[in-house]
């Protein structure tokens, strides 16, 4: 089963119907099986994002309540691989919640990244491999 793993973009743009890819990323979700994956570093963005949009950050924390939305991963038990993408893609620089989601990539090999973010088109996973996007053209 093809791992579905969502960056602080599309989560943000579901829960704010002005936000230019509301549609799009509503049509992407209605046609996903949940659970999405997701890490707390991009939970912390969206909920941000959210409330700065005038939205109600409770209803995405209700998705993870609900677990159509999973957390994949421990930055603790992580830190190390995280540690080391951050500091090879410093000159971009990577954020955390980035750096995160790659890790998940290299955690679920059958996986497409859900992301609004161009950065995702350079960044690498396991070194050399593509990561697999879900974006708009």
């Amino acid at each position: 089963m093809t791992r579905i793993i969502v960056d602080t973009g599309p989560l943000v743009a579901y829960f704010n119907r002005r936000d230019r890819w509301h549609r799009w990323v509503a049509d992407q979700m209605a046609a996903l099986n949940p659970p999405l994956v997701t890490c707390e570093p991009v939970l912390t963005e969206a909920c941000f994002l959210i409330q700065r949009a005038g939205g109600r950050p409770v209803d995405l924390i209700g998705k993870v309540a609900q677990r159509s939305l999973e957390i994949g991963i421990d930055l603790e038990e992580d830190a190390v691989g995280i540690e080391s993408l951050m500091q090879r893609y410093a000159d971009t620089p990577m954020s955390l919640a980035d750096a995160c989601l790659v890790r998940l990539t290299e955690r679920f090999p059958d996986c497409r990244l859900f992301t609004l973010d161009s950065d995702f088109e350079h960044y690498r996973r396991n070194g050399r491999q593509v990561i697999p996007l879900l974006h708009p053209a």
